[in-house]
């Protein structure tokens, strides 16, 4: 809040110090106005500061400002803020003083970057000493992330004292230990509570937790890996070390050379400012798809009514990000009580398929519902396809590393669904698989964009199935 109410008052004050800049330094403008009263009551200066400044605050948050504000690098913020003050002075420049009639060229270019400067200097340096006072509170250990480490043993309780001593600045306050088996040796002085892991949701309410830190479980890669799937309901940050990373077959990215090398399997690698974004993106997206398709929705209802018996929607509880289940929304394509028997895949000529619902399976628009969970943020437009959790459950069996595809939210289309396709066997899934994890290696707001034209191209082109 101190950062979102410092970033207003300072771009509102900076364009107040800039249109005192123009009025005393722009001849035309000050013939034009003749006093200062008058030019404050301009379209021009009223427009910037009623607009402008709330403009601004979504490009900050879309930015990624206000994200993980207690760990901030302060490299990242300095090169962010004069990234966003950039891009509001070109967005004033282009709505409120487009209209200014000033003959020189140059003055055009000096206020540009006079506005730039002010901007960047008044937003920066609130910016700067907000950070500053947080850097002391966590340092200090006034102020931090409640954190538990999974697992009892030595390194563990190394892990503790360097984060209580020589890495203190990442904030990350250990307030116990968690563990993991029946039997456990607890013998050893670990200064700390040592919670059982059945406890952990109760716990986790009770103590503030925030962060989790995962050891290596002394079983060896699948014990481990059980341990990430119990956890990640939580939606908690959850944390490995690089050693550890290996197992999940996937390449670590560090950014913070100054801190334990830890690193956050609970969450993509893509940046908060892509992040955000991208969601902004789902939202806008998803509400427009359902206005302007809605016509297309009375259609396909009437011809799903008038081809079988049973309701037009479909809803089947998947799992998705962070592990929650949530109820997916599609065109119904089968007949009523298609799975009265139990869970089944549909292979190619499967009899459950009803003739529109071939249809619409073929162009993918059994999934055009999918937009009403993207809008409610149970999904994306891009992210790995979600699955039910009987299926989930052979999967791991087989291929353990599945469960970090629970890093992001399930999407209405992936890579895997463009380079696979609708996966029919377990084999098929876990084929796809692969897609997925390539896309979480990948994601970018830009790959994102390269996965829809191609889901779009194979709509047109009827290789949906």
């Amino acid at each position: 809040m101190k950062y979102i109410v410092a970033d207003y008052l300072s771009t509102a004050l900076a364009l107040v110090l800039f249109n005192v800049a123009r009025y005393c330094l722009v001849d035309t403008i000050y013939e034009q106005y003749g006093s200062f009263l008058l030019f404050l009551q301009s379209n021009g200066v009223i427009l910037g500061l009623t607009v402008i400044p709330p403009v601004m605050m979504v490009i900050y948050y879309l930015g990624g400002m206000y994200d993980h504000v207690i760990q901030r690098s302060r490299l990242q913020e300095f090169v962010s803020t004069f990234t966003t003050s950039c891009i509001g002075t070109l967005l004033y420049f282009f709505t409120a003083l487009i209209n200014d009639y000033i003959p020189q060229t140059k003055i055009n270019y000096e206020m540009i970057l006079l506005l730039i400067v002010l901007l960047f200097g008044c937003v920066y340096t609130c910016r700067a000493i907000i950070t500053q006072y947080t850097t002391r509170k966590v340092f200090s250990g006034e102020w931090g992330y409640n954190t538990l480490i999974v697992g009892v043993s030595e390194s563990a309780r190394r892990m503790a004292s360097d984060l209580s001593g020589r890495y203190r600045s990442m904030g990350m306050k250990v307030v116990g230990y968690v563990s993991t088996q029946e039997g456990e040796d607890l013998s050893g002085e670990y200064g700390l509570p040592v919670y059982d892991i059945d406890d952990l949701p109760e716990i986790v309410r009770e103590e503030n937790i925030q962060k989790l830190i995962i050891v290596q479980h002394q079983s060896g890669r699948r014990a481990t890996v059980d341990i990430i799937n119990r956890l990640f309901p939580l939606d908690l940050s959850m944390f490995i070390t690089p050693d550890l990373y290996n197992l999940m077959t996937m390449r670590p990215r560090m950014t913070n050379v100054a801190a334990l090398p830890l690193i956050d399997i609970s969450r993509s690698d893509m940046p908060p400012s892509t992040l955000n974004i991208k969601r902004f993106s789902d939202i806008v997206v998803s509400a427009t798809a359902l206005i302007v398709l809605l016509p297309v929705f009375v259609v396909i209802a009437i011809l799903i009514k008038c081809d079988s018996r049973g309701p037009v929607f479909y809803r089947q509880q998947r799992i998705g990000y962070h592990k929650r289940p949530f109820d997916i929304i599609k065109f119904r394509t089968m007949v009523e009580d298609a799975e009265a028997d139990g869970p089944a895949l549909s292979i190619g000529d499967d009899p459950r398929i009803t003739g529109v619902g071939r249809v619409l399976r073929k162009y993918r628009l059994d999934e055009l519902p999918n937009f009403w969970n993207v809008l409610r943020g149970d999904m994306s437009l891009v992210g790995p396809r979600p699955e039910r959790e009987y299926y989930i459950r052979q999967i791991l069996e087989r291929a353990p590393y599945y469960t970090m595809v629970h890093q992001v939210r399930p999407g209405i289309t992936s890579w895997g669904m463009v380079q696979y396709g609708y996966a029919n066997t377990i084999d098929g899934m876990i084929e796809r698989l692969k897609y997925d994890l390539l896309y979480l290696e990948n994601v970018s707001f830009l790959v994102d964009i390269k996965i829809l034209i191609y889901t779009v191209r194979t709509v047109l082109t009827g290789r949906g199935m």
